[in-house]
């Protein structure tokens, strides 16, 4: 068989997870610590775990509505509500996605028709470019860069503008810079938008994780943005629930049915012990003002500034990421590019990072080093890595 010609070109043409591959090796190395892949390390707190088990003990092992079941899609209105100052109708405006990144796929595929633009900000996630590729668009990269803190400048998007442009990413707080953006940056994008048709798919999967006083705005919160905006989260990060793989996707009405239908034949619905868990976090957080998030946030927090604090100490340019839990810290005063940086890193001190050019071109002279594991291991990674810098600066 041929399968060079049998398989799509498309998908053929799509490189694998820069991020998977370094993950891959290190679960093979012995006394390796990990600072690759973005998974809270902390576990699913015990009443989430218990809700999915009695869902079991009652029989709910059935098909849930292809939106997801009414009562976590009413939580999650709720939520939405009370968190980000935005309204949605859980009827027929909140989707229960597999994951944020279920909702990336379909909020593309319901957009794009063959040679349509999407607009990325370059660094951000890997699977922005891929999913835009396979429904049939092009990925427009938007350059940002460590003098601006890693935001989307509007002059920027406003030169990107083309008759050929269907949709802006805004994946804020940011994966993998940890960037946020400050509600007046949010409006300056919005008012380069007024006019256009332009959608905003707006991956907030982070929102529940700003630093240093920095709270998330929703983009659709903002005024007359909600109508142009397809808002994607979910429970991996701020819950603690990779594994459960629950997300959603909040849309207005006319565009929230039509991504419904593909959800409808390709996924059907999200697993329904993954959905009794999710509404227990969302119940149970709201009862205690999400004390858990707290609790995490606050642990974050400290990892964050003694990450950033170490590379400032080896000499390295590394500005304060307030999102997420990523720091990416500048390589360039070392003779060796992002990958060499990452792979050398691995093999002489068995500390694993991601290069920026996972990410996208912009991620090059960058590494991403995720502070999502444990404390006393991100405090050993960064003698390790103190090591290494010192020992390859001058270009040993």
């Amino acid at each position: 068989m041929n399968y060079e010609r049998i398989l799509s070109k498309t998908v053929q043409d799509i490189p694998p997870s820069g991020i998977r591959r370094f993950f891959d090796i290190v679960a093979e190395m012995k006394d390796a610590i990990s600072l690759g892949v973005g998974e809270p390390d902390f576990v699913t707190p015990w009443n989430i775990c218990e809700a999915a088990m009695y869902s079991l003990e009652r029989g709910q092992t059935h098909y849930s509505s292809n939106w997801g079941d009414l009562g976590l899609r009413r939580a999650i209105a709720e939520y939405m509500r009370e968190r980000f100052k935005v309204e949605y109708d859980p009827a027929d405006e909140v989707l229960v996605t597999v994951g944020a990144s279920e909702g990336i796929d379909l909020a593309l595929r319901a957009l794009l028709e063959s040679g349509d633009e999407v607009l990325i900000p370059d660094p951000s996630y890997v699977s922005y470019s891929p999913c835009v590729a396979l429904a049939g668009g092009k990925a427009i990269p938007l350059k940002t860069g460590i003098e601006h803190d890693f935001r989307l400048r509007p002059e920027a998007l406003k030169e990107a503008l083309s008759p050929r442009t269907k949709a802006l990413v805004l994946p804020y707080p940011n994966n993998p810079t940890g960037a946020v953006m400050e509600r007046e940056d949010l409006e300056k994008l919005a008012e380069v938008l007024r006019g256009t048709d332009v959608m905003v798919i707006s991956d907030e999967i982070y929102a529940e994780l700003c630093y240093g006083g920095h709270k998330h705005v929703s983009f659709a919160s903002l005024p007359g943005m909600r109508e142009r905006t397809i808002t994607l989260n979910g429970f991996s990060k701020a819950f603690a629930m990779t594994g459960w793989r629950l997300g959603f996707l909040c849309a207005p009405r006319e565009l929230a049915k039509c991504i419904c239908k593909i959800h409808q034949y390709t996924i059907l619905c999200a697993p329904m012990q993954g959905q009794a868990a999710a509404r227990e976090a969302l119940l149970s957080g709201r009862e205690n003002d999400y004390a858990a998030i707290t609790h995490m946030r606050n642990v974050y927090d400290r990892r964050r500034r003694l990450l950033v604090n170490a590379f400032r100490e080896m000499g390295l340019d590394c500005f304060e990421p307030y999102g997420a839990f990523y720091v990416f810290p500048s390589i360039q005063t070392l003779d060796m590019s992002s990958e060499t940086f990452c792979e050398r890193l691995l093999r002489e001190e068995r500390v694993a990072t991601v290069p920026g050019t996972a990410f996208g071109p912009s991620g090059e002279g960058f590494v991403r080093c995720s502070y999502a594991t444990a404390t006393d291991k991100v405090q050993e990674a960064a003698r390790r890595i103190a090591r290494f810098v010192e020992r390859h600066r001058g270009g040993k």
